[in-house]
C-alpha cells in the first residue's frame, strides 16, 4: 500500500499545532492557578491579626475578598516612557493632607481596540521597590470600590520600552475595608473612561 506524502505532511503539522495548542492551554492554567494562589494567600493574611486593615469583628465573619475570574486579556504588554524629569505630584487622599509621589513614567496600552494612558508612581519618601498605579475605570462604584482601585508594577530598567499591567492584580486601598485608614485617590490623569472587569471587586462586610 502506497502512502500519500501529504499524509505525512498534514500528519505532521496537525502534531505541531496540537503542541502549540496545549503548551498555550497549560501556560494559561498554570496562570490562572498562579493569580488564584496569591488571592488565597492574600484572604489569610487578612484574618490574621497583624497587618490586616479588618477589625476584628470584621475577622470574626470573613471569608473571602471578592474578585472577578482570572482573564488573560487584563495581562497587558503596554509601550513604557520613563520620564527625565520625575518631579513630585501632591496626590489627593481620603483625609486632609495629600501625599508626594514622584511621577516616574508613563504607560500607553490598547484594550477593546482603544488606546488609553496610565502614569505611573514611585513613593517620593521611604523604600518602594514597584510602580504604583492607583486609576479608576467606569466599574468603580458599580462592581468594584467608588474610590478606584491600585495596580503594583515591577520598575522597568533604564532602556526598557515596555511594561506588563496585569489587571487581575488589581487591588484595594484599605479605606475600602475600614474607614480609619487614610488613602490616595487616583488622579485625574489615571481616570479611565472604560470598564475593567479584572482583579478586586468592591468588598461588602
Amino acid at each position: 500500500m502506497k502512502i500519500n506524502p501529504k499524509f505525512f505532511i498534514g500528519l505532521g503539522l496537525l502534531l505541531i499545532v496540537g503542541y502549540f495548542l496545549q503548551d498555550l492551554v497549560l501556560s494559561d492554567s498554570q496562570y490562572i492557578i498562579g493569580v488564584k494562589k496569591k488571592r488565597q494567600e492574600k484572604d489569610d493574611s487578612f484574618r490574621r491579626v497583624s497587618g490586616s486593615p479588618l477589625s476584628q469583628a470584621q475577622r470574626d465573619t470573613f471569608k473571602a475578598l471578592p474578585y472577578y475570574e482570572p482573564d488573560r486579556a487584563y495581562r497587558l504588554d503596554a509601550q513604557y516612557q520613563g520620564l527625565t524629569k520625575r518631579d513630585t505630584a501632591r496626590m489627593a487622599t481620603t483625609g486632609a493632607q495629600p501625599e508626594t509621589y514622584l511621577r516616574w513614567g508613563q504607560a500607553t496600552f490598547i484594550l477593546n481596540k482603544q488606546e488609553y494612558k496610565l502614569t505611573l508612581y514611585r513613593r517620593a519618601f521611604g523604600p518602594d521597590t514597584t510602580l504604583f498605579i492607583p486609576f479608576a475605570d467606569r466599574t468603580n462604584g458599580l462592581v468594584t470600590y467608588g474610590g478606584g482601585r491600585y495596580l503594583d508594577a515591577a520598575v522597568p530598567a533604564p532602556d526598557d520600552t515596555e511594561i506588563t499591567l496585569d489587571f487581575n492584580h488589581a487591588y484595594n486601598p484599605y479605606c475600602a475595608y475600614n474607614n480609619s485608614f487614610v488613602c490616595p485617590l487616583p488622579p485625574t490623569e489615571n481616570r479611565l473612561n472604560v470598564e475593567i472587569p479584572a482583579g478586586e471587586k468592591a468588598f461588602h462586610e
